[in-house]
């Protein structure tokens, strides 16, 4: 592959390694109007966006989320730092999963502790998963490393002037099947969850 091809990999890496999280701390702790929570979502996330023009998160969004079930209601209006959390598992969600397969892995997590006074919280689920994502970011980067390696043994026989494109290709494909794997435990696992019961229907 060509120093371009390299040089794009170095900065998927570099930016690998800058991945950070919307901390707990930095939540306001009053309850916030919906404009309000769009707002702060967009700066907290703005770093995930592909593209400038892109929404993070949008009132239709949000109406959308209660409305099937992902998220409490609000209360008088406002929403939460607890609703704020879950937005943000919604957000990483939503790019991989199905609106029914949230609803059944955010269900049990809203139900027992959102709201909670009983000394676990919502808050604490955060922190200890933002943890242990941030303590893989090493070993992903070397994941990473390592397809890249590997794709670039790929077709060798062909014409030099195809060979980067094809190589591209190959290193894609092998991220993709990463990917498609991951996503496949994951269904799985949502599988052989208890399904909520509709809020809706009573």
């Amino acid at each position: 592959m060509t120093i371009d091809t390299k040089d794009v990999l170095n900065s998927i890496l570099e930016s690998i390694s800058r991945i950070d999280y919307i901390k707990p701390d930095q939540i306001p702790n009053i309850d916030l109007y919906m404009d309000q929570v769009t707002t702060f979502m967009e700066e907290g996330l703005e770093r995930t966006k592909r593209y400038p023009e892109d929404k993070i998160l949008t009132k239709t969004m949000i109406n959308n989320y209660a409305k099937n079930n992902l998220l409490p209601p609000p209360v008088k209006k406002k929403y939460s730092k607890e609703h704020v959390l879950a937005l943000i598992f919604i957000y990483y969600f939503k790019n991989l999963l199905s609106i029914k397969d949230i609803e059944t892995l955010l269900d049990p997590i809203t139900s027992k502790y959102f709201g909670s006074d009983d000394g676990f919280s919502m808050t604490d689920i955060y922190e200890e998963v933002c943890a242990l994502e941030k303590s893989r970011i090493d070993s992903m980067a070397k994941d990473i490393s390592r397809s890249y390696t590997h794709s670039l043994d790929t077709f060798t026989d062909v014409p030099e002037e195809d060979r980067e494109m094809l190589q591209k290709f190959s290193f894609i494909c092998s991220l993709a099947f990463d990917v498609y794997v991951k996503k496949q435990v994951i269904e799985k696992l949502i599988d052989d969850m208890p399904k909520p019961e509709s809020k809706k229907k009573k």
